[in-house]
């Protein structure tokens, strides 16, 4: 996958970010993993919001996570869409946001 993020494939940067999160193939470097994810998220790639999002929560910074999470539900990923449902049903993320994630994913 190096080899495809480096000739600019976003996908490739994602799967970069997910082994070195989980070590799969790599040694597990989690900020190496993050930092991919970032880069392939810039550049328009809604899981690697979406995994973004899933960090911030691991960190216990939610509003953060559910910014991530309303903008990968605007990109169309309904994994997003669900989790902002239980965000708001567990009191971190408010009826707006909640409201805004699903019209930006219907739109």
């Amino acid at each position: 996958w190096t080899e495809a993020a480096e000739l600019g494939s976003i996908q490739a940067l994602c799967n970069l970010g997910i082994a070195y999160h989980h070590g799969e193939g790599v040694q597990q470097d989690t900020v190496k993993g993050v930092e991919f994810f970032e880069r392939a998220a810039m550049q328009g790639h809604a899981q690697s919001r979406h995994n973004l999002a899933n960090w911030e929560v691991q960190k216990g910074n939610n509003d953060r996570a559910v910014r991530h999470l309303l903008i990968s539900a605007k990109m169309g990923d309904d994994n997003s869409v669900d989790n902002i449902k239980r965000a708001f049903e567990a009191g971190f993320a408010t009826k707006d946001q909640y409201a805004k994630a699903l019209k930006g994913y219907q739109d």
